[in-house]
């Protein structure tokens, strides 16, 4: 069980991770004080552990008997001639496999809910307005909803069924998930935590993930989700895709997101006889469930590369211009899914966290920009300059690609009245950005929801025309200009 923190923001005040490490006076660490699980470290390893050590054969992956008497399984997660650099799979010895079911029975589709952003789906709605939610409840006392039945879908782009697409959820849910584990066979999961911690049991073992830290689970794994109260958080789901971290370009082989601070469970096993569970399916939008008489979470060893993370966003290592300039948003991104375009990613997750700002003759806020992206925004603690009071932690707020947006003018008054000097921004703050190239659409639950609230364009009447105050300057310059033309026009042969 974790242990509980005397004070609960101990993670949120450091403008770092860094800063809990004492300046090396301290045997370093790489998982907060209460977490209580053991972790691997590294993005795209291939990892194997044993809860049991001997367990895994060497030499080869199916023996004709593994030890113990387990059961050999393998999840395949890519095209089998896949170039052996994006090839993933993983080998689970277990004691039971994951076919020994009972069959498939349909659920009631969840109303919430939403897989098909289409616009010829009458569930979803597209506007070029800039849409804005505060935050959605939490389930009220007395209400018991665990993770799978307080998911609630809020935008998306395309349909699982095409292998390329997203949605973007929130989940709200007082109540841990017991004799159930969930499986969505549609896409990966990134989970957010936003209110409250998430305790993860998936097959390859536990994961303790808090406000400020992030869950990646991929397609087709199993994955129970326990609640110490009232939470709430956002889901980034991508069809077709897997996250990965973002090419370095010329910031060369470090910086962002480094790979090695990404976190992998350890083997960890569970074995019942006779203990009903149920297993519920994400499939094509739509949910189904099989029962078993055994617990789906008894892996005892396993070994591969598809293995669900976690990352630290305290740990990101932030870069900027330390000159002059406004540096395009891509430097703030954690994880990246591809599209099927080189050009244009599937989703990003991009970060707004505690950094410094430095730039010199520089109109420092971020510019009034159009740009194709789909930007969905929210906020995982602290405050979040450049968008209203409403903007709270565990709010939305999304724009579609070319709509114009940027600052009030009072920021943009004083922004460029003075040169602010070097200063620490963001901090005790995490905001988030989910972007897409493709477009959104909105569905009922949100377009509905009385949490829903439009930008006020009324934030920008105050843009007052100043370039006509230089009128007679500029009328100057004209007619100087206009001289010379007729000059040069009369000395030509």
């Amino acid at each position: 069980m974790p242990t509980q923190l005397s004070n609960p923001k101990e993670y949120q005040d450091i403008f770092h991770w860094t800063d809990t490490q004492k300046d090396g006076s301290i045997p370093t660490f790489a998982t907060r004080r209460n977490d209580p699980y053991e972790y691997m470290a590294g993005l795209g390893n291939h990892f194997e552990s044993e809860a049991i050590p001997g367990t895994i054969p060497r030499g080869q992956n199916n023996p004709r008997k593994a030890r113990f008497g387990l059961y050999t399984e393998q999840m395949t997660a890519s095209a089998f001639v896949a170039p052996r650099n994006a090839n993933k799979n993983a080998w689970l010895y277990r004691a039971r496999p994951a076919v020994a079911h009972q069959g498939f029975t349909d659920l009631p589709d969840n109303q919430d809910m939403e897989s098909n952003f289409l616009p010829l789906n009458p569930k979803v709605h597209i506007s070029p307005t800039q849409l804005a939610w505060t935050p959605f409840d939490t389930p009220a006392e007395g209400e018991d909803v665990d993770f799978v039945s307080g998911l609630k879908t809020v935008a998306g782009s395309g349909d699982p069924t095409l292998r390329e697409g997203l949605a973007v959820h929130v989940f709200l849910c007082n109540k841990s998930m017991e004799k159930r584990a969930f499986v969505n066979s549609d896409g990966d999961f990134l989970i957010v935590a936003q209110q409250g911690a998430l305790d993860i049991q998936t097959e390859f073992g536990h994961l303790y993930v808090q406000p400020g830290e992030i869950f990646v689970i991929q397609r087709g794994s199993r994955f129970k989700v326990k609640v110490e109260g009232p939470t709430r958080g956002y889901i980034l789901e991508v069809w077709g895709s897997n996250f990965d971290v973002p090419e370095l370009g010329p910031l060369g082989a470090n910086g962002l997101a480094n790979t090695r601070d990404f976190l992998h469970p350890v083997a960890t096993y569970e074995v019942t006889k006779d203990d009903p569970w149920e297993i519920v399916y994400k499939l094509g939008g739509k949910f189904f469930k099989s029962t078993q008489r055994h617990c789906p979470f008894d892996v005892v060893a396993w070994h591969g590369n598809y293995v669900p993370f976690k990352y630290d966003l305290t740990k990101f290592v932030n870069v900027g211009s330390i000159s002059v300039d406004h540096i395009d948003p891509s430097i703030f991104c954690v994880l990246t899914a591809k599209s099927r375009d080189p050009t244009a990613p599937l989703a990003d997750f991009l970060i707004f966290s505690p950094r410094w700002d430095v730039a010199s003759n520089t109109y420092r806020p971020p510019y009034y920009h159009r740009n194709i992206a789909s930007e969905l925004m929210g906020l995982i603690y602290g405050d979040y300059g450049g968008r209203s009071d409403e903007f709270q932690p565990g709010s939305i707020s999304f724009e579609c690609g070319m709509v114009p947006h940027g600052v009030a003018y009072e920021q943009f008054t004083a922004a460029t009245k003075e040169a602010p000097p070097p200063m620490q921004i963001s901090h005790g703050s995490i905001a988030f950005m989910m972007e897409s190239s493709r477009p959104f659409t909105i569905t009922d639950y949100a377009w509905n929801s009385k949490k829903k609230h439009e930008h006020e364009p009324s934030m920008w009447d105050n843009l007052v025309d100043n370039f006509s105050s230089h009128k007679e300057e500029v009328e100057k310059i004209m007619n100087g200009v206009a001289k010379l033309t007729a000059n040069g026009a009369n000395g030509a042969h």
